[in-house]
């Protein structure tokens, strides 16, 4: 196996035929009894001697998860029970309280290398499928994170100039630079499995470890990425967004993630900061993370985050020209999917300061006269807080709700007005880039709003009507093309399908289909969602059989006109199971949740939620027993309950768990919700009701309890209804981007507790005292 070291050298070095010395190899003396192999170290042998004996030694005492090694234990621990309470665990050398070994100054590259050295034989010793993806991932992120620790100590790079806005000025090394990188090591384990020879990198430190392809890695690495389980077609991630493909006309295909080149554009982005607080409003401990860190961050959000809502433009992103208060906006999310929690919530914080200054500051303030990257900043803010897990967060939110609307109506105005000035002359790439964009984030609102409504209960606060002869977003392939020709920009622009939002609307609720993109179906699912819930909110609803005959019609039209959906080509990998955009899927879920919602009506239970209490919620949950009917129509929404569920036990549970935090939107546990309460009430209902199944309910019952046979005990034989609660609760609890999936996760635990009696009464445990979600500023991990 070439040494690891060969990865970090700069290129000169690199392409230097100098002799190796021996100690840059260390001696494989240490042989495997059960094969061949040979180790360098003995406890590398043990490691690897267990891919043959399948032996785990290491448990963790909070959940079932067992280990090969101790510090992919005492990780696990950090990452995923970090928030449980407890006592943590600590490493051999805390408990001993040994002093720390001193690295040599003069030495840190050597060090670092054969640290990759010791890592690259770790994945060896490692690589016969013992361990699962949590514990590949924890690898991986090892290796990188070493290999960028070893390619700044050879380039003498120097990443301490982070701008601390206090009044002197001081320069602070941010904290927390690779906090987390273990989960932060999900999103850069699929860019392995991607397949692609040499993956993007987002730092230079980094990208010299990523150039070697995967033979010259490790053996045991590629025999592990061929074991993983088959999952689809693969996630956006950071890694892959960037691929592009140069097409007939000088058009390239796909989109570069934006990222910032030196630090040169870094100082003009602090610079920018500092020129926007003019109040020096921003709390004293705010930091501007390192050049580093900030494409990081930049990564995760155009790769992980922005395909579930697209609405910002990334080839016109360019970090050192946009607006401050958008850039933080972008990188607190980003700096969630990277599980930097602490820079997460510091960016988050810039970014309010900074738009609230600007509003406050603007004379003559007018919604009309608002740029777009006020609501673009203002929407990722609102997300980040409404599902932080806070609720103090969701509050901030709503507050401004009607204020994002407003500057929407007066946006959309601005924008009529300016298409009209053009009197039917065709727009240039510029002028089409900046009214798509427009669009764009106008719908995005929309469907902010829409999930607002659907978890919490909220009167939504744009209404259909608003957008009337809108057109709906543009195909991706459109939204992302480049090209330096205009002449066949405009001939594109000539192919693409232009229907607005108030046809897409009638024809859904005349039965009649309609070809669009990926982004305006999932905008019409959200729409025909709202329909439905004016309906149960309206006192004629129970009468109206016509109203309620005809959104049974548009969605039934909705389904059918996915066949129609235009092809999205990209060249993205999709890690779900899922064929086409992630937009697709994300709607998808909305369908399955607008279904059930002309069935059940659970919104107490939306409305617990609210304050995030999870007795309270849980207590809910239990108390909507009676709205979960038995009847034809019921059997037809626990199909679509059984198809949520479905998708994850196929896939299997923890590899969903895993997985899904990262590369599947928030949408999905979100919509699910209101499905697997649903599902495991009308379960509870058929072990205990004293009436007879019927014979079509006793056949959804058996798909059910054959889906989970896995799961199933000898004792859980009457009681599916408490596993199907205990299952999602564990998917939704594992390592987490929002908070509010904690949240629900524990309120699925306590509602699996109560049908099986373990709470003989959940209503009266909602006062029992639980650890708060302190309010945002008290404590910054509150937040998540």
């Amino acid at each position: 196996m070439p040494a690891a070291s060969v990865a970090v050298m700069p290129p000169s070095a690199a392409s230097t035929p100098a002799p190796r010395k021996a100690s840059s190899a260390p001696e494989r003396k240490y042989k495997c009894q059960f094969c061949n192999r040979a180790f360098s170290r003995s406890e590398h042998r043990s490691r690897h001697e267990r891919s043959h004996t399948k032996e785990r030694p290491f448990k963790c005492m909070k959940c079932k998860s067992t280990f090969v090694r101790r510090d992919l234990l005492l990780r696990h621990d950090r990452t995923v029970h970090a928030k449980d309470g407890g006592v943590p665990l600590h490493s051999d050398g805390k408990r001993r309280g040994g002093p720390k070994a001193v690295r040599a100054v003069g030495a840190p590259a050597k060090a670092a290398a054969i640290d990759i050295d010791d890592s690259l034989e770790q994945l060896e010793a490692s690589g016969d499928m013992v361990f699962d993806v949590e514990t590949a991932a924890m690898l991986v992120a090892d290796m990188q994170h070493k290999a960028s620790v070893a390619a700044r100590a050879n380039n003498s790079a120097h990443y301490d100039s982070d701008m601390s806005f206090s009044q002197n000025s001081t320069m602070l090394e941010p904290s927390g630079s690779y906090s987390n990188s273990s989960a932060l090591g999900l999103s850069q384990w699929d860019g392995f499995m991607g397949g692609e020879g040499k993956a993007h990198s987002i730092s230079s430190a980094s990208a010299s470890f990523d150039a070697q392809n995967h033979g010259g890695l490790a053996p045991g690495l590629q025999a592990m990425i061929g074991s993983l389980p088959p999952s689809g077609t693969g996630t956006p991630t950071p890694q892959s967004a960037t691929v592009s493909k140069r097409g007939p006309d000088h058009v390239i295909l796909g989109f570069k993630t934006p990222a910032v080149s030196n630090e040169e554009e870094r100082t003009v982005i602090l610079d920018n900061i500092r020129g926007n607080d003019s109040e020096h409003a921003i709390p004293e401990g705010f930091r501007v993370p390192n050049l580093l860190n900030i494409n990081r961050y930049l990564a995760t959000y155009f790769g992980l985050f922005h395909h579930h809502l697209p609405f910002l433009h990334p080839e016109s992103f360019e970090p050192a020209e946009v607006a401050p208060p958008l850039l933080l906006a972008v990188l607190s999310i980003g700096a969630l999917y990277s599980f930097d929690q602490e820079s997460a919530y510091m960016l988050h914080i810039g970014s309010k300061v900074m738009i609230n200054q600007f509003l406050q500051n603007k004379e003559n303030f007018s919604s009309r006269r608002c740029p777009l990257w006020t609501m673009q900043s203002s929407l990722l803010n609102m997300i980040f807080a409404t599902w932080s897990g806070d609720a103090k967060g969701l509050e901030w939110a709503c507050s401004i709700k009607s204020l994002l609307a407003n500057m929407v109506a007066g946006n959309r105005y601005e924008l009529k007005l300016r298409q009209e000035a053009r009197e039917g002359r065709s727009a240039t790439r510029a002028e089409w880039v900046e009214d798509e964009g427009c669009r764009r984030t106008y719908y995005a609102v929309y469907i902010f709003f829409g999930l607002l409504t659907l978890t919490y209960n909220h009167t939504p606060a744009i209404s259909f009507n608003e957008f009337e002869d809108l057109q709906l977003p543009s195909t991706e392939a459109l939204w992302n093309l480049r090209t330096d020709n205009e002449a066949a920009w405009q001939d594109h622009l000539k192919m693409s399908l232009t229907v607005t939002f108030m046809d897409a609307h009638d024809n859904l609720f005349q039965g009649e289909t309609l070809q669009y993109s990926a982004f305006a179906t999932r905008v019409m699912i959200n729409a025909l969602f709202l329909e439905v819930w004016y309906h149960k909110r309206s006192p004629e609803a129970l009468q109206d059989v016509v109203t309620e005959y005809k959104l049974r019609l548009a969605l039934e039209t909705w389904e059918k006109s996915l066949e129609l959906v235009e092809s999205e080509p990209t060249n993205l990998p999709l890690s779900a199971p899922h064929k086409g955009h992630p937009l697709l899927f994300n709607a998808q879920a909305m369908f399955r949740n607008a279904r059930a919602r002309l069935e059940v009506d659970l919104k107490t239970v939306q409305e617990a939620l609210r304050y995030h209490d999870s007795y309270e919620v849980a207590a809910a949950m239990s108390n909507a027993r009676d709205r979960v009917k038995r009847s034809s129509e019921m059997i037809k929404v626990i199909q679509e309950c059984y198809n949520c569920v479905e998708l994850a036990v196929h896939e299997g549970l923890r590899w969903v768990a895993r997985t899904s935090p990262t590369n599947w939107s928030i949408e999905h546990p979100l919509c699910g919700m209101d499905l697997m309460i649903i599902l495991s009430l009308w379960l509870y209902r058929l072990e205990h009701d004293e009436e007879p199944a019927t014979e079509e309910e006793l056949v959804m019952y058996n798909r059910v309890r054959q889906l989970f046979e896995k799961e199933l005990g000898d004792g859980y034989t009457s009681q599916l209804s408490s596993v199907v609660a205990q299952l999602w609760s564990s998917i939704l609890d594992e390592v987490v981007v929002w908070g509010i999936t904690r949240l629900m996760g524990e309120s699925f635990r306590l509602h699996s507790q109560a049908l099986v009696g373990y709470v003989d009464d959940v209503a009266a445990s909602s006062s029992v005292s639980t650890p708060s979600m302190t309010s945002q500023g008290a404590d910054e991990d509150s937040v998540y």
